[in-house]
């Protein structure tokens, strides 16, 4: 997708504003950064992460208000944030296939970085969305955090993390609509990416798409909502997925 194509992709959103991208360093980070810089839509593109300065720890809240001051200092409207980070596995700790490798310590750090960690973004970032003209905060989320759509099992720690991210957007929606009604906060599903999260556990058969084609289809999805779709979980192609 070009240039012009992708402007075309988002025209609903009031040009001349700032975006920020959390997670830039990470595989669809850095794609929805190139992506979103390209575009020419902002005023402004900015990518937070452990790389960047400021430097943005999920782990550490102190780290996100700073950069949440860092972004207000820019003196423009926010009107896209992007948190394209996540947690699966690492050295250490993979997804459980049994009630039997359940780790206390794997789930409190899966919980840390994909629910507690996006809901500080969300405390520190949704109150600088402009109370007029459409903005959008999207985290991504995971198809297997649905609880109506789990038919295999395993995966403990990270389905469940990713169902409590999806409430957590839910009910920070309803907040957020108090007091900007044209703002959308969603959970939104990639896709299987071929990045280092989830490339070791892609299945034979299934679509795997680069992080650049993810970013692009990610952004096509944005165009399609409206306030009325806040608090929502999503499929990369803008279907609605099952709590």
């Amino acid at each position: 997708m070009d240039n012009a194509a992708l402007q075309a992709t988002l025209p609903s959103l009031p040009p001349g504003g700032l975006a920020v991208v959390v997670g830039a360093s990470g595989g669809i980070g850095a794609a929805l950064l190139h992506a979103l810089e390209a575009s020419g839509l902002f005023a402004k593109v900015v990518g937070l992460s452990r790389s960047n300065t400021p430097t943005l720890d999920l782990l550490d809240e102190q780290s996100i208000q700073a950069c949440a001051q860092n972004v207000q200092a820019h003196g423009l409207a926010l009107r896209l944030v992007m948190d394209a980070t996540g947690f699966l596995h690492n050295s250490t700790w993979s997804p459980e296939k049994s009630w039997q490798q359940l780790d206390p310590a794997h789930m409190a750090h899966s919980f840390a970085v994909n629910a507690i960690g996006p809901a500080l973004l969300m405390k520190h970032l949704l109150p600088l969305l402009p109370r007029e003209g459409k903005s959008v905060f999207v985290t991504l989320s995971a198809k297997v955090g649905s609880i109506g759509d789990n038919r295999l099992g395993g995966w403990y720690s990270y389905r469940a993390s990713k169902a409590a991210l999806n409430q957590l957007v839910h009910t920070a929606a309803i907040e957020l609509r108090r007091k900007h009604p044209q703002a959308v906060c969603i959970a939104l599903h990639p896709g299987t990416v071929d990045t280092g999260l989830s490339t070791p556990f892609a299945k034979t058969g299934l679509e795997v798409r680069t992080p650049e084609q993810a970013a692009l289809r990610l952004l096509a999805v944005l165009e399609g909502l409206t306030a009325a779709d806040s608090g929502g979980f999503f499929n990369h192609d803008g279907s609605p997925l099952p709590w």
